[in-house]
């Protein structure tokens, strides 16, 4: 086996990324504070052609240095807003069509390999804070609340982890469609 070039991979430029179908997710991020993982978030949703990204909060916004290391460019591909207010945020999503899901631990969750997402629906997904996770008030007005099982001695994963994991769940439905 040889590994492929930069070239062979064939990869599209951001204009036709920017023009090209995308998979009706919208990744919410509610106060993450480290811009690795935001960072991180970017290139995962570039990666797979997320529709968007709403950043929340303290979670910073382009254009950051720190952002930028870890999204290696994905934060000028991937379309993406701000709103101060997490709560705005989710509520404004609704009210475009998206059915608000939350990855947290909550009484009634559901583990993710017992969920699908319905194809031609619309989804966003909330992501919350590295120590204190997505805040209750968005946990309140969900539609749906996903675990990710883990067995050993933490109780959570690092957010751009979950989302890469969440991401690539969500996408498997759509695989065939970003093949075009």
């Amino acid at each position: 086996m040889r590994k492929l070039s930069i070239t062979e991979l064939d990869r599209m430029d951001i204009d036709h990324f920017k023009q090209a179908e995308k998979i009706p997710l919208c990744v919410m991020l509610d106060n993450v504070r480290s811009r690795h993982n935001i960072g991180a978030v970017f290139r995962t949703a570039d990666a797979f052609r997320v529709g968007s990204l709403c950043l929340c909060g303290i979670s910073d916004t382009p254009p950051s240095v720190e952002i930028h290391k870890t999204a290696l460019g994905a934060e000028d591909s991937v379309e993406w807003r701000y709103f101060e207010d997490a709560l705005q945020a989710a509520e404004t999503l609704k009210s475009e069509g998206y059915k608000l899901v939350v990855i947290e631990q909550v009484e009634g969750s559901k583990m993710l390999q017992e969920w699908k997402p319905v194809h031609g629906e619309k989804y966003a997904v909330v992501l919350g804070n590295e120590v204190s996770g997505v805040s209750q008030k968005i946990v309140d007005i969900c539609d749906e609340c996903i675990e990710i099982p883990q067995f050993g001695t933490k109780h959570s994963l690092n957010v751009s982890v979950v989302a890469g994991l969440i991401i690539w769940e969500f996408s498997k439905s759509y695989i065939s469609e970003l093949n075009r």
